[in-house]
């Protein structure tokens, strides 16, 4: 590899570059008849057939794109790097730090603040609190990172974060959805500073449903920044002095069971993750971890955002207040009908395959009966994802006694723009974790033994199947088996 040239020499000279454009649009299926008339001369004269993988060959074999090239993030046309005016703007707030909620921000930084993510995390965007009142209920807060602090309505950085839609995240790279040294850094919470935050505080009753709850504009100083397995820890040793990690952990379990007796649907999976350290290698290093959602803190977590979510929504409705309104209604199958599948990733799997198509509605609060409440706004990561940010603009704008900047029109289209990215986005998630999920699998031991889950019977002795160590399932996909050498027999 090293004896190739690297890819910035092939521009050096202008009738290369285009002969590299036309091979590199050829490989996506993405040219135009110029280009595919070049691409296929090239390939024709180097002994090729006229083929998108064949032009992919070619590009592999003389250096341009490495080994395990993601043509994705060309087909998609992914946008993976700022323009010099955004990054220019970007500066700017970094140098200015404006803060037009500065006096109206209530001093939260006397609570113990737990800040709980994945250990690879970047964007830290929320972060919890807890007490108990003296008359025995839990008072919650669900802090969120405030980033509307800097970035104003309409602005060249909210522009670009709205034809992102949201930070990509692959098993090679994140692709924050704003600059990163703004993302990553002034928006972020970080531990023992002083950060800017939106405080959504709840008072529970006993059996898990909201008495009271405000919403603020605040400064917090998160106290730890935990991965989900260290907090899990904490929670097992039971230790004096972390009261509130064990307060909050009640207040998610009552919540739990409050959700449960509204209709709440169970469709937590295990999920697992990838990090590829050395992509552009031929051989990288891959690192496969399997995320189970009934960690103890990731349960916690969970619960304490979909409760955030439920109090935005009851506040946008006492207020009639235009938001991104996210609900789900109630399958027609019960939950019931699935009683006799063991608890788990088979009967989560057959509670999401029966799941209706989610609803949006920008001016009022529509039930979510997959999550059991009456209302629902994503809120907790406005760092990540666009249409959060709608959400704080909305709220941030009223909390100054402001009209909010955008109509349930302007939502509805907005959120619009940003789904379609979204669900690019997702997809080339969904297609990188596949990709490297089967590239771990090719480095096994030949005759390796894995255990696995059958989720569901479908038909002629087929079956849904789970491979648990790597959270791998597929109904009748053959290129997986053939990969996998699975052989069922039933």
């Amino acid at each position: 590899m090293e004896s190739k040239p690297p890819k910035s020499s092939w521009f050096v000279d202008e009738k290369v570059g285009q002969k590299i454009e036309a091979l590199q649009a050829y490989a996506v299926d993405a040219c135009s008849d110029e280009q595919r008339r070049l691409a296929g001369n090239i390939l024709k004269a180097m002994g090729f057939t006229r083929t998108s993988s064949a032009a992919l060959k070619l590009l592999i074999n003389v250096g341009y794109f490495p080994v395990h090239v993601n043509l994705d993030l060309f087909k998609y046309d992914v946008r993976i790097t700022y323009t010099e005016e955004v990054l220019s703007a970007a500066e700017e707030l970094l140098v200015d730090r404006p803060d037009s909620d500065m006096h109206i921000r209530k001093d939260l930084s006397t609570l113990k603040v737990y800040a709980i993510d994945v250990d690879e995390a970047d964007e830290l965007d929320d972060a919890l609190s807890a007490i108990r009142l003296p008359d025995g209920r839990i008072k919650v807060w669900i802090h969120v990172a405030d980033p509307t602090c800097l970035i104003k309505p309409r602005s060249i950085i909210d522009r670009e974060a709205m034809h992102r839609g949201t930070s990509i995240f692959l098993p090679t790279a994140t692709f924050p959805m704003f600059p990163e040294r703004l993302a990553m850094n002034a928006m972020s919470l970080q531990q023992g500073k002083q950060c800017k935050s939106v405080s959504v505080s709840v008072t529970l009753h006993p059996d898990g449903s909201i008495a009271e709850y405000t919403l603020e504009n605040s400064v917090i100083k998160p106290t730890y920044m935990l991965t989900y397995e260290s907090a899990t820890e904490l929670l097992y040793m039971n230790l004096k002095e972390e009261e509130e990690l064990r307060i909050l952990q009640e207040a998610a379990s009552i919540r739990a069971q409050w959700r449960r007796s509204q209709g709440s649907i169970d469709t937590a999976m295990i999920e697992p993750r990838i990090k590829v350290s050395n992509p552009d290698d031929p051989e990288p290093n891959i690192n496969l971890y399997v995320e189970d959602q009934a960690n103890p803190a990731m349960q916690l977590v969970s619960e304490m955002m979909i409760l955030c979510g439920e109090a935005v929504a009851a506040f946008g409705a006492a207020n009639n207040l235009p938001l991104p309104y996210r609900g789900h209604p109630q399958s027609n199958t019960a939950v019931s009908a699935f009683s006799h599948v063991p608890d788990g990733p088979a009967r989560s799997f057959a509670n999401i395959s029966v799941l209706r198509a989610a609803e949006m509605d920008f001016q009022k609060p529509v039930p979510h009966g997959v999550l059991g409440i009456p209302g629902y706004v994503q809120f907790t990561s406005p760092i990540r994802r666009y249409v959060d940010l709608l959400a704080h603009y909305q709220v941030k704008a009223f909390l100054r006694g402001d009209s909010p900047p955008y109509s349930a029109g302007d939502l509805e289209g907005m959120t619009f723009i940003a789904s379609m990215h979204v669900k690019v986005a997702r997809r080339l998630h969904s297609n990188s974790l596949r990709y490297w999920l089967l590239e771990y699998l090719r480095r096994q031991p030949k005759g390796r033994k894995y255990k696995a889950l059958i989720l569901k019977f479908v038909k002629d002795r087929m079956a849904a199947l789970l491979l648990v160590e790597v959270d791998l399932h597929s109904p009748y996909d053959k290129i997986l088996l053939d990969a996998l050498m699975v052989q069922i027999f039933i």
